[in-house]
């Protein structure tokens, strides 16, 4: 008999309603409803997030019960994003796990957003084998809000030794995608157009920030600079040269991610590392780490691509190291919007 707890993860940290199931790490269920009515505004627009959070709420943490193949009461614990994130996203997703847990008589914990993502590692599926990384190990979080280095010693101890002093990779991608008209989100288009590009056809400035601190203002700087000075000779400059820009793009901020990176593992002799977010999903990224593990000897770990988006299985899992350390939380610790790791 399994005597593993069973968690429920729940997660509306931004524009994706999800919940998951997991029992110990491994993954029973994860569902996720995502909402397009943000395209048309090329952004997340908070009122219409939190108020389709609120239709899906409900359904989508009933199908993941559902395929989990358990009842609320086989629940031990609810594991619910606390934040960072949109404030009236959260609210639904806190209201809704807090309500749940008084109704089914479980415990509550609290997860923050970003660890989630760094411990979505230690999921494994069925018929899967578990290949968690070793403690410690170096995490890359990267997404539209965040750039930074991790030095993960433990589930519930993480060092960030470099960030973004201004904008991050993710959000990189996005302004620059829809100055060239690309729609919204932009990463995964640029990364679309990237791979028929060339990616030395342009060249766009790299930051020189010290340590292991991130900067991608200037490149976008750069990029908008190149894209003014090019249309005033061409017109159809933009439409013309696509897949090159966003392929040169695409390889400008991966060499300033891998540059820090390397640095880091260098020196602190650390050779597991690991990428999380969503940026995590870039394939030219991927590739990076890929090309690293061959030539630095690195032990390298790269999350599914379910697991890169926001979802409910990465709160699970962390929400599932928290309740076996004892850590539950009262219901009254209200949601919050920005913090880092």
């Amino acid at each position: 008999m399994n005597t593993e707890p069973i968690i429920l993860g729940i997660e509306s940290s931004c524009d994706d309603t999800s919940a998951a199931v997991v029992c110990g790490r491994k993954l029973l269920s994860n569902v996720i409803a995502s909402q397009a009515v943000h395209s048309a505004y090329g952004g997340v627009v908070p009122e219409l997030a939190s108020r389709a959070h609120q239709q899906n709420i409900v359904p989508v943490v009933s199908e993941a019960i559902k395929r989990a193949g358990i009842t609320k009461s086989d629940i031990d614990a609810i594991g619910f994003t606390r934040g960072p994130g949109l404030l009236g996203s959260l609210l639904v997703g806190n209201g809704f796990a807090k309500g749940l847990s008084m109704s089914i008589g479980a415990p509550l914990v609290e997860v923050n957003h970003l660890h989630a993502h760094v411990l979505a590692h230690f999921l494994y599926e069925e018929g899967e084998e578990d290949h968690a990384p070793e403690f410690p190990y170096l995490c890359l979080l990267v997404s539209g809000g965040n750039s930074q280095i991790l030095v993960v010693k433990s589930p519930f101890d993480m060092e960030c030794i470099g960030q973004t002093i201004d904008d991050a990779a993710g959000e990189a991608f996005d302004k620059c995608a829809k100055v060239m008209g690309l729609g919204y989100p932009g990463g995964p288009i640029v990364n679309k157009l990237a791979n028929i590009g060339n990616a030395k056809a342009f060249t766009f400035a790299k930051p020189n920030v010290p340590g292991y601190d991130y900067s991608f203002s200037g490149l976008k700087t750069s990029f908008l600079y190149t894209l003014r000075d090019e249309l005033e000779k061409d017109a159809n400059f933009i439409e013309d040269n696509k897949a090159d820009l966003c392929a040169s793009l695409q390889s400008t901020v991966i060499d300033i991610l891998m540059k820090k990176l390397r640095k880091a593992s260098k020196d602190l002799g650390i050779k597991r590392v690991a990428v999380a977010g969503g940026v995590s999903a870039n394939t030219g990224l991927r590739a990076a780490f890929e090309d690293h593990r061959d030539r630095y000897g690195w032990n390298i770990f790269i999350p599914k691509f379910a697991y890169t988006t926001d979802n409910a299985a990465m709160v699970a899992v962390t929400a599932q190291f928290k309740y076996l350390a004892g850590e539950t939380c009262p219901l009254n610790l209200p949601p919050f919007a920005r913090v880092t790791v």
